[in-house]
């Protein structure tokens, strides 16, 4: 039954086939060319298929350089082909023909150093089962060092500043060995001076490096054709808050004058040092360059005008507090400023308001008319006073700010049970400067105040005096950690000292003092044994932190000093803290005690939040 019925389904496909002509001719090849591609598919599908299910085959591949050291040994390690088979399995002979030709490879890339003959020795070893490794021995030999080097800038491009500085920083230098990279960097560098100084067509008219591996030399020729001198044309402000009389006093150059890029860096640092805007972006615009003329596009985009700020704060020597802001980036149209704070703490309340006239110029300067109420409560003063002042800060490019004011200060003070009242108008300069490589934590920097003031005794001055203080903090990495110095240092001669407000006498003590001692516990005492202050003031401090992880540290500390009138006494202290990074900025958790003192020895906590520099 099964064979006739299959019979019968082929003889009726036969007759219905029949009355069709056969396939012939052109319909023939392509019919035989698709089973052709088909079969061809299939087959690399399978074999795809099954080099995917089968297991990898080959060995681990290790690479060794022997002979070079650090830098060289990583180029020719990157250099190598045989690199790329690292991490997945090769074949044996494949490792081995490419050895062969790694000599090649890894002395191209010697050459970049100075060694154009050196001698490669290639091995394949096989330490175990299922591993190779390829083993080159690299015998360096003699550099090639510079023999002659002419590198010219004629005429005036020459004779500016940073060309010299870069011409005469040229490396490599005669007798030294010829590295490609220093090579590259120097031109880099004189090509650079030339545009910043306003050389903008210049080219290099020549550059040549001629090679001689058997005489283990070099010859260099580099010259420039530095073109002409551009200058600058009209500086173009966009809209802003400020008229552009306004605007243009903070133009560091003349109209005329020669291009430099460091001028246009200056314009832009004053402009975003004012806190006026958000945004600024100083272009030159070189396609509308004409007669070599370069005019100066000024994009600004304002800040937002108001800014309102609130925190809370803590620290031992004024007790847990909150802070309560408000800043006015600009009042009118001249740039005026104004700013207020009230600052709440359990030992120390205070309100105050500055109106601050910036005046552009070359350096940024500001007149500063500011008024401020205290009130204050330690464990050796009580003091209720206010404070106006009118004062000038410069700030100069260099980072030192320079301030010279006429002070006010009247108030009602509590020293050690003797209560007075004072009224005192005073003179005062002051220099500070701060540099650190980061804000938050400073591994290196540094920063220092000085100030000197002074008054003669009048009719608005209780007390006459003259008075100098200097305070200064050092840091420097090491290792996980830094070492940080700290010191003080304050002198004072004033006619009737029970009459100077404690504002301008000298304690030490606290947490940015003497740690281990109450704030303001340390100065001379008065007959009942209360602490009065004193006429000098000797700090000093040695500290050293070390982050055992990212964000959490310890420090050891010594702080010693004195504040006294006549002969100076030893207060020493020492301690251990706690440091974390936090993200609102490191937080300083000290316990000292005193070891050398006569003011009573026991345990204090001390809090701090902020960096120190």
């Amino acid at each position: 039954m099964t064979g006739s019925g299959t019979g019968t389904l082929w003889a009726g496909r036969a007759r219905i086939l029949s009355p069709m002509r056969p396939l012939s001719g052109p319909l023939r090849q392509p019919l035989r060319a698709s089973r052709a591609i088909l079969s061809v598919a299939f087959a690399g599908l399978a074999a795809a298929l099954a080099a995917w299910v089968a297991p990898a085959r080959g060995a681990e591949l290790a690479i060794e350089i022997r002979g070079l050291e650090d830098e060289m040994r990583v180029a020719a390690h990157d250099a190598l082909t045989l690199s790329q088979y690292l991490g997945r399995p090769v074949d044996e002979p494949i490792v081995r023909r490419l050895a062969r030709n790694a000599d090649r490879e890894i002395q191209h890339a010697l050459e970049a150093f100075g060694y154009y003959s050196a001698r490669i020795a290639a091995s394949v070893e096989a330490p175990a089962a299922g591993q190779l490794r390829a083993v080159f021995d690299v015998s360096l030999g003699e550099p090639v060092v510079v023999r002659h080097a002419r590198v010219d800038v004629p005429g005036e491009a020459g004779d500016v500043e940073a060309v010299r500085t870069a011409l005469a920083a040229f490396a490599p230098a005669v007798g030294a060995p010829f590295l490609h990279r220093a090579y590259e960097q120097s031109k880099n560098r004189i090509a650079n001076a030339l545009r910043a100084a306003g050389f903008l067509d210049a080219r290099t008219a020549e550059s040549r490096v001629a090679v001689s591996a058997g005489d283990r030399a070099a010859d260099i020729a580099l010259a420039w054709d530095p073109g002409v001198r551009h200058r600058f044309g009209a500086v173009r402000f966009s809209e802003a808050q400020f008229p552009e009389s306004f605007l243009r006093a903070f133009v560091p150059w003349k109209e005329g004058e020669h291009f430099s890029s460091l001028s246009l860096l200056n314009l832009q640092q004053r402009l975003i040092g004012m806190d006026y805007f958000a945004t600024v972006a100083v272009q030159p615009d070189l396609e509308r360059a004409a007669d070599h003329t370069v005019p100066v596009d000024v994009l600004l985009v304002p800040h937002k005008r108001t800014v309102y700020t609130a925190g809370l704060f803590v620290s031992t020597d004024s007790g847990l507090g909150g802070r309560l802001g408000v800043d006015r980036r600009w009042v009118n149209r001249r740039g005026h400023k104004a700013s207020g704070e009230l600052a709440y703490a359990q030992r120390r309340q205070e309100a105050s308001f500055d109106y601050r006239i910036p005046r552009p110029g070359v350096e940024v300067r500001e007149r500063t008319l500011g008024v401020a109420y205290t009130n204050e409560e330690t464990e050796s003063v009580t003091s209720q006073n206010l404070r106006a002042a009118v004062a000038s800060t410069r700030r100069s490019a260099r980072g030192f700010t320079r301030t010279v004011g006429l002070h006010y200060l009247n108030g009602d003070f509590e020293i050690a049970d003797e209560r007075r009242t004072s009224g005192m108008l005073y003179a005062e300069a002051s220099l500070t400067g701060r540099r650190v490589d980061r804000e938050r934590y400073s591994a290196r920097g540094h920063s220092f105040r000085l100030t000197v003031r002074g008054a003669p005794r009048s009719a608005v001055t209780d007390a006459g005096f003259v008075q100098g203080h200097a305070a200064g903090e050092w840091s420097h990495g090491l290792g996980d950690g830094r070492i940080i110095l700290r010191g003080e240092l304050g002198a004072m001669e004033v006619d009737t000292f029970h009459d100077l407000p404690p504002e301008l006498r000298f304690f030490a003590g606290g947490d940015r003092s003497v740690r281990g001692f109450g704030y303001q516990a340390i100065g001379d005492t008065n007959a009942a044994g209360g602490v009065v202050g004193g006429k000098f003031l000797i700090v000093g401090s040695v500290e050293y932190e070390h982050f055992f992880l990212p964000a959490w540290g310890a420090a050891v500390f010594v702080d010693g000093g004195d504040a006294f009138r006549s002969e100076p006494r030893a207060n020493v202290a020492a301690g251990i803290g706690a440091r974390w990074k936090s993200p609102i900025g490191i937080v300083r958790l000290d316990l000292a005690r005193p070891v050398v003192t006569e003011f009573g020895e026991t345990w204090r906590v001390h809090l701090v939040i902020g960096p120190n520099l």
